[in-house]
């Protein structure tokens, strides 16, 4: 039932898949807004603290991160990719001892927390700690993680 609910959605934005891969052009300005996936992995157990969240140890394993960014999609990915930012973001923390592996986007879409559901409905999908970058909705997290990469988001 976890991987029909991704299928619908997957669905839903497979005209903008290319080699697996959601690809999407950006046109002009680069303050177009969406909501993102990022596919995190973290090498080893580390203990990690997270601003005010406090701190916890996050296995060795592969993250899963819902975000979203209505004016500047772009920006915000390339403020997660980049090494040299200020601690702000939850993600922020986890970034500073784990490297993205792929980023998926979806330009125009606002839809994040159903997003999210269908990440956090994943088979193996396990919260690590309880409203990490979900401060400003309803979610338990928009972190997910999975002890081997999910199927749906390989390489």
């Amino acid at each position: 039932m976890h991987f029909a609910v991704f299928r619908r959605f997957y669905e839903r934005n497979r005209g903008s898949l290319h080699n697996g891969y959601l690809c999407v052009e950006i046109k002009g300005s680069m303050q177009k807004g969406g909501i993102y996936t990022l596919i995190i992995k973290l090498s080893k157990k580390k203990e990690i603290e997270i601003g005010r969240l406090g701190t916890f140890v996050f296995p060795k394993g592969y993250y899963v991160y819902t975000g979203s960014a209505q004016n500047g999609l772009e920006k915000r990915i390339n403020r997660h990719l980049s090494n040299e930012k200020k601690l702000h973001w939850h993600i922020d923390y986890l970034l500073c001892y784990a490297k993205v592996l792929k980023v998926i986007r979806y330009v125009g879409r606002k839809d994040e927390c159903e997003l999210n559901s269908v990440t956090g409905q994943s088979a193996g999908a396990t919260q690590i700690v309880k409203k990490f970058g979900s401060s400003d909705c309803n979610c338990v997290t928009h972190l997910y993680y999975f002890e081997n990469i999910p199927t749906h988001f390989s390489e």
